[in-house]
């Protein structure tokens, strides 16, 4: 199953806990959970994870590791600081309010970092009703990790992201072989949808209606678009990793829509972008 509605995978004091092993892969997971200032505790194990705020503050503690993390009112408020926890950590967890723990397996123990939302990099990608805002807080050549990779995309009512479509499934110089999470907020009592359709991977046939706390998991095929109904601001968290040595993002466009992208070539970007504030 690759749409997940939000509880689906509940678990502890989780809303969502995806491990490789519930989403039937090898990598790429993700937890969050609603807090109301009582601590949480667990261990990372064998996966580096991040603690990324999407609503309120928290504080982050594993062993003589401590990070304050100011947070944001919400996920369109813009970029969040974030904390970085290694493999084998045990970690408590304090604050209120809505948080996001990406992770992947790893064999690397890196130190633990906490990185101000300041140092985030903010992008506007596309244009028109394509035009999309990317944080990309946890990219490769931004920040570094053993496996793990996360942006987020934060999309106006009535556009598209994650287009043109594209995939991660096929081992060459231009394209790496990902697993792929999409976490989903709305703003307001909003909906969007996601699309995920086949590759020569094999089969796959997805077109979800998603709300807040909603998941879609992306183990091959294309994905895209990613659509903001009109007056309905859309977010998602992206969570990948895969098994090359060097962490990659690189994609392939559906051929058949890859001449997209040219076309943004002069035209501006929507108005409404950024969305808060980004330094």
């Amino acid at each position: 199953m690759t749409y997940l509605p939000y509880g689906e995978t509940a678990g502890g004091p989780w809303t969502v806990e995806i491990t490789p092993s519930v989403a039937g892969w090898t990598y790429s997971g993700l937890r969050v959970a609603d807090l109301t200032g009582e601590p949480v505790t667990f261990g990372t194990g064998d996966e580096e994870m991040v603690v990324l705020p999407l609503s309120g503050s928290f504080t982050v503690a594993a062993g003589a590791f401590t990070a304050d993390l100011a947070g944001r009112a919400s996920v369109f408020d813009g970029p969040s600081d974030f904390a970085y926890l290694p493999v084998g950590a045990a970690v408590t967890l304090t604050g209120a309010g809505r948080v996001a723990l990406p992770s992947a397996r790893a064999t690397r123990a890196l130190p633990p970092r906490h990185v101000p939302a300041s140092d985030v990099p903010v992008e506007i990608r596309g244009a028109g009703q394509a035009s999309r805002q990317v944080h990309n807080f946890c990219a490769p050549g931004v920040f570094a990790c053993d496996k793990l990779m996360a942006v987020e995309v934060l999309t106006p009512g009535g556009n598209w992201s994650s287009y043109p479509p594209h995939k991660h499934d096929t081992p060459n110089p231009g394209e790496a072989v990902l697993e792929e999470i999409y976490y989903f907020e709305v703003a307001g009592d909003g909906v969007g949808y996601q699309r995920v359709y086949g590759s020569e991977r094999g089969r796959i046939d997805t077109l979800a209606e998603v709300s807040s706390g909603d998941v879609v998991l992306v183990p091959y095929g294309y994905h895209g678009p990613s659509m903001a109904a009109p007056g309905y601001d859309l977010y998602y968290l992206n969570v990948l990793a895969g098994p090359a040595e060097e962490r990659s993002m690189a994609f392939c466009d559906d051929p058949r829509h890859a001449w997209i992208r040219s076309s943004w070539t002069g035209r501006p970007t929507d108005p409404r972008l950024p969305f808060g504030r980004t330094s």
